[in-house]
């Protein structure tokens, strides 16, 4: 008689989070950068120590999820508040082996609807304390651009 298992390849990668006691671990700051044209940020606006200057400071945990920080925003742009506008994620960290900043997407939400990102904390997502967030934010009813599953930079 075969067996045959039904762990996914997703399932095995995750490892499990420890619990985080947010009464008693001291909060990051996230420093958290936005657009409002559904396009990240361009890697030289983060170059010889600049930043863009939409900045927010959040201060957060490590299992803090996609969906807590879209509210977080949507508390300080009311614009974002409106059902279907679309915030797509990126970590901007730098680059060890060469000069400058990299990108990596980590996933979106939707305002007003569940989504498989949701959930996805940034602790899962190797998220390092001193990374960037970057976060493309879309209007309702304006598709997101192609770009902005990732531009080369």
């Amino acid at each position: 008689m075969a067996v045959e298992s039904r762990v996914t390849q997703e399932e095995i990668k995750k490892e499990p989070e420890k619990p985080i006691d947010r009464e008693k671990t001291c909060p990051l700051l996230l420093r958290v950068f936005t657009t409002n044209n559904g396009r990240h940020h361009r890697m030289d606006e983060f170059s010889r120590g600049n930043v863009p200057s939409s900045e927010l400071q959040i201060y957060t945990w490590m299992d803090a999820t996609l969906k807590e920080l879209t509210s977080l925003v949507k508390e300080v742009y009311p614009e974002a508040r409106k059902k279907g506008t679309h915030f797509n994620f990126a970590i901007v960290f730098m680059d060890l082996k060469r000069p400058g900043y990299r990108v990596k997407e980590i996933g979106s939400t939707m305002s007003g609807r569940k989504g498989t990102d949701d959930s996805m904390t940034l602790q899962s997502q190797k998220f390092q304390i001193g990374d960037y967030l970057d976060i493309a934010i879309t209007p309702p009813n304006r598709a997101p651009p192609s770009s902005a599953r990732m531009r080369p930079y």
